[in-house]
């Protein structure tokens, strides 16, 4: 579909885009600056040649597979709408599963201390200190672009999370001597080989993949976890729908307890939380 050379009425433009109907029009709506609604309400909407040279460019590159995250800039996680860039995850709902394990784990501990390792949009973070803003949250990435995502969403959201550029627990400290509450994780865990790692093509590689079994930085994770949890801290950490038994094997071969495999909406295992010796 070439960019219009003249002004076109928005039902015309949507109808020739090639796109799935709902997301043309969110895509229309975002290359207009207009809410959705109002395209819904009135389709004789007029856009402009360079409003649809927008459009166009976005429904092109929609086409092609690029996540509407990044198209439109935000994802939604938690109701908190959050700022995404190539840089970082889309927030995806099932991880939603580790904030609502998490609320649970700390409903009896007032100032709990909380640990996210790869923090990405800074999603899970956040929506933790939206909800809890009595937790003393560290949240770390190893990637300094997402970093500057999830400083961006924190601002926006206006909670306090202190960021920190981190290789997983490198050079992250307990705060103040003392063992941290939780540490949660949504860390890369799909094999190098798997098929869906190409329909993922347009998300950052390294936090989807660890170019093996999809277990090296889980293992980190959960071997480092004893040293920097508290006496009756938590470890919570999402995980392929396949590898449930695995990570179970490797929280109790690190001397955890009482490990836990999560299971999401349609009852696949997706997380595991365990507690420290």
């Amino acid at each position: 579909m070439c960019p219009p050379l003249e002004p076109l009425p928005a039902h015309l433009l949507l109808a020739r885009c090639a796109v799935e109907p709902r997301e043309a029009r969110a895509l229309l709506a975002h290359a207009l600056n207009i809410g959705r609604e109002q395209l819904v309400a009135h389709p004789e909407t007029v856009v402009s040649p360079s409003a649809g040279a927008r459009f166009t460019l976005l429904a092109a590159q929609r086409r092609a597979g690029m996540p509407m995250a990044y198209l439109l800039g935000v994802q939604e996680f938690y109701g908190i709408p959050l700022q995404v860039t190539p840089q970082v995850l889309v927030p995806r709902p099932e991880t939603e599963l580790l904030v609502d394990q998490a609320l649970q784990l700390l409903q009896e501990r007032p100032g709990a201390r909380v640990l996210e390792l790869g923090t990405g949009s800074g999603c899970i973070a956040i929506a933790l200190a939206r909800l809890r803003p009595d937790l003393r949250i560290v949240a770390s990435d190893r990637s300094l672009a997402a970093l500057r995502v999830a400083q961006a969403n924190c601002r926006v959201a206006q909670v306090d999370v202190a960021l920190f550029a981190a290789d997983w627990y490198a050079p992250i400290q307990p705060v103040n001597g003392a063992g941290f509450d939780l540490i949660v994780s949504n860390p890369p865990y799909i094999a190098a080989t798997d098929a869906h790692l190409a329909q993922l093509s347009h998300e950052p590689r390294l936090a989807l993949t660890d170019e093996g079994d999809g277990l090296l930085a889980l293992r980190m994770i959960i071997a480092g976890a004893g040293e920097c949890l508290a006496p009756d801290g938590r470890l919570l950490v999402e995980h392929g729908y396949d590898q449930g038994a695995a990570v179970r094997e490797l929280a109790r071969s690190s001397g955890l307890l009482n490990v836990q495999t999560l299971r999401d909406l349609e009852g696949r295992e997706r997380a595991c939380v365990a507690s420290r010796a």
